[in-house]
């Protein structure tokens, strides 16, 4: 048998593609058109906010070369990624690890878009020599007036030599409507009717107005490319004794590396050693530096302040914050949102029908009212011109892009535009709470002192705690630590399973656990029973400490709630957004949060259940949100209209959802929220000035009030105006005024 023979067979592979050239959406269209027409190409994927052109199929049949001269003939150019995912094998992707170099995430020149300063590129420079043939035209028609027609014709003739050919090649790949062949169409028509002059305006005018898109695209694009740049190209990496300066991206998972003062955090990891602030605004938007030591997490990109930290690597440059970032918007925004789903649509039958309504132009009123041929003709061109969709493609695509840019640079990471869209829509928000509205962390809110005074009662309660890993044993050897309390030693101190602690310190027997462990133990005169009592209902864990029968004191324990879960949830309320508790947690303790936060709650709960009331209220017609960062929230936030997982949550969480707040701020849910309706707004501003500049040019076209040289600029103008408004949602900040994309 030959050594291969139990190899499995390759059926797929993916290539991948960074284009150059995109100037609006319609370029992606052509693209996706031509490639999905070679032989072996399965499946075609081309994003125009990220260049990216992704094309499944045989490898044995489909090639890269095939696809970079398909992509090369519309124009545009296509360099092969270097990351090509590996073969499909049994009808799954192999090991597709999405490399450094995969995301080309280097630095492409000032615009970051991959070709350099615009005014430099090769589109710039023919754009300016069309435009000293139209000056020269000009100077030569009036020395010789003559022949005034034939030097405009040949001005013409060379600024279209490379539309006429990217126009042949999209009717070529199948896209016979493309704006290209629309403008070679007017120009040939304007000449063969007498305006020359007209038709070499007109070129000159469609390469200034591509030159402009390409521009504002570039700075589309910019922003989520930005991120890539957060990360240092190289760490110190300590070996031993030594430390040495090595390349980021060589980074291993448990090796150490050291952070200056000032430095940006290499990987994502955890601090060995050290205390500093780190200041992760790049990252998660949150302005205020956090203070952070030893065992605390940092992440890839964010700023060391004063101190000198050495952290654990724990995530590789392929894999860390930043690139699960990127890779997240770039997946995201290649799934398209139903209201630009529904716009490809409408375009695709919306230039065909202008295409015949101008041919009818055209003809019938010569024809049937013996109007003047070129002068309906003339008009008929201008209305060519207008039926190039441009606008009104890029039109949702450039908000998508820009909501899911500004989302991640400020912690909220969305899976695609459908999600963007559908946040916007929420009615009701359902909460876990553990670790979602509250810290995740108990604290010690009182320290009572009964018979003896509240620092001995918590210095020995600590005493007693020490060395055990309880979430409550922490809490209260924190809160001593917080006091500034010194802890004495304890001894012959063990654990009575499931009911507390007990020990000797500085000589005396102690107790120390719940109200029921040490009734037996003490007694727990009325008024005690009643002053536990209030805490408990208050929704805090009681321990009880207790010598020789005598009750000395009592430790209050409690889960609090985020520092910003009341104003997160008073947000959402402004907004016209329900909010309610679904938890695991005891009824008590969540009838206390709820009532401190001014929401409702269901408790008790298992998985199953909060799935149960998340299918409820979508049943009754409710457009619901699930947010969670365990384990036990997954089945909701997969059922939930959006799921959106707290960034310190589980890996599970956050695969599930929909949707991620990285920095676990509850008022977070809410800015989300602004930030779909405000990419919304603007798309619906969008779509309106693209289709109502161009209502009313072909009306005025018709009427012949407006020539060719005003339709090209006003469906130039049209692109440019739609992606600049798109590009206002990066200036986003998510403050408390809905619908607003910019808060500045």
């Amino acid at each position: 048998m030959p050594a291969d023979a139990t190899a499995p067979s390759v059926s797929r592979a993916t290539f991948r593609f960074r284009v150059e050239g995109m100037d609006c959406g319609s370029c992606a269209g052509k693209i996706e058109t031509a490639v999905r027409r070679l032989a072996g190409a399965d499946d075609v994927r081309v994003t125009f906010s990220t260049q990216s052109l992704s094309v499944d199929g045989d490898p044995a049949i489909l090639k890269t070369a095939a696809i970079e001269r398909t992509v090369s003939a519309l124009g545009y150019k296509a360099i092969d990624a270097a990351d090509r995912e590996g073969p499909r094998v049994s009808g799954k992707r192999a090991d597709a690890a999405h490399g450094e170099a995969g995301h080309d995430h280097g630095g492409h020149g000032d615009d970051a878009s991959g070709e350099g300063r615009w005014w430099q590129s090769a589109k710039a420079r023919f754009t300016l020599v069309a435009g000293l043939l139209v000056v020269v035209a000009y100077g030569v028609s009036l020395i010789l007036p003559a022949h005034a027609s034939w030097i405009f014709v040949a001005a013409t003739a060379i600024a279209a030599i490379p539309i006429a050919r990217r126009a042949f090649s999209a009717a070529m790949a199948g896209s016979p409507f493309s704006i290209e062949t629309l403008m070679v169409i007017a120009a040939a028509g304007a000449i063969v009717i007498g305006a020359a002059e007209e038709a070499a305006v007109v070129v000159f005018l469609f390469l200034i107005g591509e030159l402009l898109e390409g521009y504002a695209a570039s700075r589309a694009r910019a922003s989520i490319r930005a991120l890539a740049n957060i990360v240092p190209r190289t760490a110190l990496l300590v070996d031993g004794d030594a430390v040495r300066e090595v390349e980021m991206a060589s980074l291993a998972v448990g090796q150490r590396i050291r952070v200056r003062p000032g430095d940006r955090i290499a990987a994502d990891g955890t601090i060995l050693s050290g205390a500093s602030s780190i200041d992760e605004a790049p990252i998660t938007g949150e302005s205020v530096p956090k203070t952070k030591g030893e065992g605390d997490a940092v992440f890839a990109g964010s700023i060391n302040g004063e101190g000198v930290l050495v952290v654990a690597v724990e995530r590789t440059a392929a894999d860390n914050t930043i690139a699960r970032i990127i890779r997240l918007v770039e997946e995201a925004q290649e799934a398209k949102a139903p209201t630009e789903r529904f716009i490809d649509r409408f375009s695709a039958w919306y230039t065909p029908a202008v295409v015949v309504l101008a041919v009818l132009v055209a003809i019938v009123p010569p024809l049937a009212f013996g109007g003047v041929w070129s002068d309906w003709v003339y008009r008929a061109l201008a209305m060519l011109l207008i039926a190039c969709p441009c606008a009104l493609v890029i039109s949702t695509p450039a908000a998508i892009a820009a909501g899911l840019s500004a989302g991640a640079r400020r912690g909220l990471l969305l899976k695609g535009g459908a999600v963007l869209e559908a946040a916007g829509g929420l009615q009701t928000i359902a909460f876990d709470k553990t670790g979602t509205l509250t810290e995740g962390k108990p604290k010690v809110t009182d320290v009572v002192g009964l018979g003896d005074t509240p620092e001995s009662v918590l210095r020995l309660a600590a005493a007693l705690e020490a060395g055990s890993s309880h979430p409550i044993a922490l809490a209260v050897l924190k809160r001593a630590a917080a006091d500034g309390v010194a802890i004495p030693a304890a001894d012959e101190a063990r654990a009575v399973a499931g009911r507390g602690l007990e020990g000797r310190v500085d000589g005396r027997w102690l107790s120390l656990g719940a109200p029921r462990f040490v009734a037996g133990r003490a007694d727990l005169a009325p008024e005690i029973a009643a002053r536990i009592e209030a805490l408990e209902e208050s929704g805090k864990t009681v321990a009880v400490l207790v010598e020789d029968g005598k009750v000395l004191g009592l430790l209050a324990v409690r889960d609090e709630p985020r520092s910003d879960a009341r104003e997160g949830l008073r947000q959402l309320k402004a907004l016209g957004v329900d909010s309610l508790i679904l938890t695991g947690d005891n009824r008590r303790t969540a009838a206390a949060i709820a009532k401190d936060l001014g929401v409702e709650a269901q408790a008790e709960l298992m998985p199953e259940d909060k799935l149960r009331i998340v299918r409820e209220l979508r049943a009754a017609g409710r457009k619901v949100a699930q947010v969670g960062d365990g384990i036990n929230d997954a089945p909701a936030l997969a059922a939930a209209d959006v799921g959106i997982a707290m960034g310190s949550g589980t890996d599970v969480a956050l695969e599930t959802a929909d949707a991620a707040i990285l920095n676990s701020r509850v008022a977070d849910v809410a800015r989300l929220i602004r930030l779909s309706r405000g990419t919304m707004a603007v798309i619906r501003q969008n779509v309106a000035l693209a289709i109502g500049l161009k209502g009313v040019f072909m009306v005025t076209s018709i009427m012949g009030l407006t020539g060719l040289w005003l339709a090209i600029m006003a469906d130039t103008g049209a692109t440019v105006l739609v992606t600049l408004n798109a590009l206002r949602l990066l200036r986003f900040e998510g403050g408390q005024r809905p619908d607003s994309p910019s808060q500045t």
